[in-house]
């Protein structure tokens, strides 16, 4: 034991960027658990796709988007999204696909929908640039 007491000394650098990294790792593991949204591959966001019902939010940039979106899909920037987010509709059950450019933006996108009531809320993993490489359309603009 007092070997590790001895290296955390002499290396102080090393253990505050161990409890760092652990912290960060536990950080995201919880936030994994905790989250209220699902998060779909996209053959699984076809399959939602395909129900009429689903809503379709692109929270990309509007620069972003000039090479094309996914049809029929409403383009609400994610600064835009608290006060826009009437656009989604009333009916709180229906399902909702949200899609970024590489899914880090669609992952904050559906926290501010499901905590507006949004009960079914699903983040496309990987993005336009995961829907893209899968070789599924898009529309241009």
């Amino acid at each position: 034991m007092q070997e590790y007491i001895d290296f955390v000394v002499e290396n102080p650098l090393y253990f505050i960027g161990l409890v760092i990294i652990l912290a960060m790792i536990i950080k995201i593991e919880t936030g994994r658990f905790t989250r209220k949204f699902k998060m779909v591959n996209t053959n699984e966001a076809v399959k939602l796709m395909n129900d009429d019902s689903t809503v379709i939010v692109d929270v990309r940039e509007d620069k972003e988007i000039k090479d094309g979106i996914i049809r029929n899909a409403q383009h609400i920037t994610l600064g835009q999204l608290p006060d826009r987010i009437g656009l989604l509709g009333t009916n709180k059950q229906a399902p909702v696909l949200v899609y970024c450019r590489s899914g880090t933006r669609s992952s904050s996108a559906c926290n501010t929908i499901t905590k507006a009531g949004f009960e079914n809320v699903s983040s496309l993993t990987g993005g336009i640039l995961a829907w893209e490489a899968a070789n599924l359309p898009t529309v241009k603009r």
